[in-house]
């Protein structure tokens, strides 16, 4: 079973998100910034996705991102953005950060079970 953590500052999208990832076969751990989610992280290597968040308080999702990539057991842990951010600078800097995929809120299910399946994530 997929192993996916859930990072954002909103409760709704938190639950939106994992009822998707659940409905898609994935196990779901959520945090609520990018700090709570490095806590999280490292209590386990067995991470097969992480969805994140931009605009977040203590720790954003940007520098999640950059965290986690420091560490050699994540480095190649897919890493999806989710987020409002739309500017094609924002989306360049998530992706030069190591993210392997950006999806604009709002979003469908389709749309992120798609870029699960690029990820390899699903079958």
């Amino acid at each position: 079973m997929s192993k996916a953590m859930v990072v954002d500052d909103s409760r709704a999208i938190r639950m939106i998100l994992s009822r998707m990832l659940k409905e898609l076969g994935c196990d779901v751990e959520t945090a609520i910034n990018g700090k709570d989610a490095l806590g999280k992280v490292q209590q386990r290597t067995d991470w097969s996705i992480f969805l994140v968040d931009w605009n977040m308080p203590e720790m954003t999702g940007l520098e999640f991102v950059q965290e986690v990539r420091k560490d050699a057991r994540f480095v190649n842990t897919p890493l999806m953005m989710v987020t409002t951010e739309t500017e094609m600078n924002q989306i360049i800097r998530a992706l030069e950060a190591g993210a392997n995929e950006y999806v604009m809120k709002p979003f469908t299910k389709a749309v992120i079970e798609e870029k699960l399946r690029i990820l390899g994530v699903l079958q």
